[in-house]
């Protein structure tokens, strides 16, 4: 089920319980979610163990102010930011949650994925985008309120649609042109103004590889905290046309045997993997990672 996809909230369900934000001193050390760049700062020997608050000083000056955003097996979950250029102490090292590095804990990618999405909604949400004035936090929210002209803003959380086109035993990829050379993946895109879900699909799919698609139904969704998507999964047949790459965001689309898919972009952690993995094995597809 996608609900079990890494930075759902689902897999942290029974460790994790969500509270209104707090900047106020907490006399319970608790524990600590400290990120750098996409990664999570964990003890060395162990990818299952968040930083005990009695551990944070040695960490580093941290970047960002740390407030508590819940509770971590029922004590107190602060989130904390450091720099890039930050040297980590002997027995620390910072594990990515992103990309196809996969030592980090499922559960413990997850917590920082949304800590990461908190803190970009934080790093954004400073002042007021129709007067300049400054924001402050709405009780018991993540919403704030601004200070002059009284305009209220919530967390800004992007749709997009991803899809996995059919053709009988043929999965249609593409590149982006960002992407290295040999790395496919399915069509995505954000939503825009006036779409329907479907209809988002159905200008994706023609914009990037131009070609026409039908019988567009639901599969899953996954939150995607980089920075704040929700990915909204799709599987389509396909309908018409030449496949054709816009040449700009695109550079290559093909259609692949489900047996002899190439490289794709995102880990085992993205939706992207579980819509190939769960529906382009009709055949017995097998998808070469790295």
């Amino acid at each position: 089920m996608s609900n079990s996809l890494p930075f759902n909230s689902t897999l942290i369900q029974g460790l994790f319980t969500p509270l209104p934000p707090e900047h106020e001193p907490d006399t319970n050390p608790g524990f600590w979610v400290v990120l750098q760049g996409n990664s999570l700062v964990v003890p060395t020997e162990s990818q299952h163990l968040l930083l005990s608050g009695v551990l944070l000083p040695i960490v580093s000056i941290p970047e960002t102010e740390p407030f508590k955003i819940g509770l971590w097996q029922g004590k107190p979950l602060r989130i904390v930011r450091i720099t890039m250029d930050t040297s980590l102490p002997p027995g620390y090292e910072a594990l990515p949650f992103m990309g196809p590095d996969t030592r980090l804990d499922n559960t413990l990618a997850t917590i920082a994925g949304r800590a990461a999405q908190i803190l970009h909604w934080e790093r954004r949400s400073r002042f007021c985008s129709h007067c300049g004035g400054k924001l402050v936090r709405i009780p018991a929210g993540w919403g704030k309120r601004c200070s002059s002209c009284g305009d209220e803003h919530f967390p800004h959380i992007h749709p997009c649609i991803i899809v996995l086109v059919r053709r009988g035993a043929e999965l249609l990829l593409i590149r982006n042109a960002a992407w290295n050379v040999g790395r496919f993946s399915l069509v995505a895109g954000f939503l825009d103004f006036g779409e329907s879900l479907e209809e988002c699909v159905q200008r994706e799919v023609r914009e990037e590889a131009g070609i026409d698609v039908t019988n567009i139904r639901y599969l899953g969704s996954q939150c995607w905290p980089f920075p704040s998507q929700q990915m909204i999964g799709f599987l389509a047949d396909y309908a018409g046309g030449e496949v054709r790459p816009d040449g700009v965001e695109v550079v290559e689309a093909h259609w692949f045997s489900e047996d002899a898919l190439p490289l794709s972009p995102g880990g085992k952690r993205s939706i992207s993997r579980w819509i190939i993995d769960t529906f382009g094995k009709s055949m017995g597809m097998t998808e070469r990672t790295q």
